[in-house]
């Protein structure tokens, strides 16, 4: 079981399939998601690994958690959060997670804080079809109805459906697809809605419901691997772009120039200058 990733929901867009067919992606971008803490079995019972994300000033962040990040070498974060992984996915402390850790076509959930929608009726927050609309319910068309019993038990139940606070709770979506991943500006794509507002922040892991694929690397893809590959693969075109411009100037300093051709004098005009040399000379 791999380490998850905390990433910022920027919005949404869409994307071009090969078929022409469009794609609703939620963008989410990673900012410096770093491993802040490792917990392990001998002194914390279980094995989890602590990943922060953003950055935040250093007076905001309490004493306690001000040490945590300076042991760790890195700079405070803005958002914290704890992961379980197995005893081999673990992975050292400061390291920084890039989007090149999850694959297209992965299955992933993605864990946030849904929208707030404040107090909201009962055909709202629990899809109540509401009382008549038309003839005998007075101004009572959208209340949710009777809500207790008789004399016995005379009173309501917890947890009956009523009009409430709607939103703002921990949701989980399970088995969204990645559609395409960015290591270098740390951006995921994900096929659909993503829950939680615009700039939250939300929780990426690998799905529960479905396998990992084998491209994905383990136990974590690293923002440090991902700039090495596209080096790697820069690298070629430079090099082929410098050894053509090196055959040009070469080839350009052994080609000799070329003598520009005298002009010669055609039969036509050797008598018009004959005569013009004879009138010199009479003058």
């Amino acid at each position: 079981m791999r380490c998850g990733v905390i990433a910022k929901k920027v919005g949404m867009t869409r994307v071009f399939a090969e078929n022409g067919s469009h794609v609703p992606v939620t963008v989410l971008q990673m900012e410096n998601c770093q491993v802040t803490s490792v917990r392990n079995k001998d002194k914390d019972g279980y094995t989890a690994l602590q990943v922060g994300v953003g950055s935040r000033k250093v007076k905001n962040v309490s004493k306690a958690q001000r040490g945590q990040f300076e042991k760790a070498g890195v700079t405070a974060k803005a958002k914290v959060a704890e992961f379980r992984v197995s005893d081999d996915a673990v992975v050292e402390v400061g390291t920084t997670l890039g989007a090149n850790h999850f694959v297209s076509g992965q299955k992933v959930d993605v864990v946030g804080i849904s929208q707030g929608k404040g107090f909201a009726g009962a055909m709202k927050r629990h899809n109540f079809g509401g009382l008549r609309a038309s003839h005998g319910v007075s101004i009572s068309h959208r209340s949710h109805g009777s809500t207790g019993n008789n004399q016995d038990p005379g009173k309501v139940f917890k947890g009956k459906k009523m009009a409430g606070h709607m939103g703002a709770a921990r949701v989980t979506t399970q088995n969204l697809e990645v559609v395409a991943t960015d290591a270098e500006e740390g951006l995921i794509l994900i096929r659909g809605a993503v829950p939680g507002s615009k700039g939250g922040y939300v929780m990426v892991s690998d799905a529960l419901k479905a396998a990992r694929p084998d491209e994905a690397p383990f136990p974590a893809g690293l923002l440090e691997d991902a700039i090495a590959a596209a080096a790697a693969e820069e690298a070629p075109v430079e090099e082929a772009q410098a050894e053509e411009a090196t055959a040009e100037e070469a080839q350009a300093d052994e080609t000799p120039l070329e003598e520009a051709p005298a002009e010669e004098t055609s039969s036509d005009d050797a008598p018009a200058a004959d005569d013009a040399a004879e009138e010199e000379k009479g003058e």
